[in-house]
């Protein structure tokens, strides 16, 4: 029998995030639980966009194109063509962006190593001139 509801207990230890992680994809309108009691019950349709949000924060997708692509996913089915090709179109673009940020960092990396050597041989320079001269 499989399960069909959760606590935000058992997501939040099935997926390694805290609670509140879960809370705040509810307040973005994510997930959004029924109640039982006072507790907070989340089914498979939960489950599933929570899954999809980790997914996007991982791959380090903006809040607002995480919620694109799970709502793109709860209005049609998973196999649709033009769903697919958006999904891969955004990670294309995240991927050039981040091709881009890493090419910056090189560069300045570079760069710091660069005024780094100088400033070290400009040390050792004035090293060299406070020394005295032995006799």
């Amino acid at each position: 029998m499989t399960q069909t509801t959760w606590t935000i207990s058992e997501l939040a230890r099935e997926f390694s995030v805290t609670p509140r992680t879960i809370r705040f994809y509810e307040d973005q309108g994510i997930v959004s639980p029924g109640r039982q009691g006072r507790n907070r019950v989340y089914g498979a349709r939960d489950r599933t966009r929570l899954r999809l949000a980790l997914r996007g924060r991982r791959l380090g997708l903006q809040l607002s194109e995480i919620l694109d692509l799970i709502n793109m996913y709860d209005e049609t089915p998973a196999s649709n063509t033009a769903q697919l090709r958006h999904y891969a179109q955004v990670l294309e673009t995240h991927r050039h962006k981040l091709e881009q940020q890493r090419h910056d960092l090189e560069v300045t990396l570079r760069e710091i190593r660069q005024q780094e050597a100088e400033c070290q041989a400009l040390l050792r320079e004035r090293a060299l001139a406070t020394t005295p001269a032995e006799p």
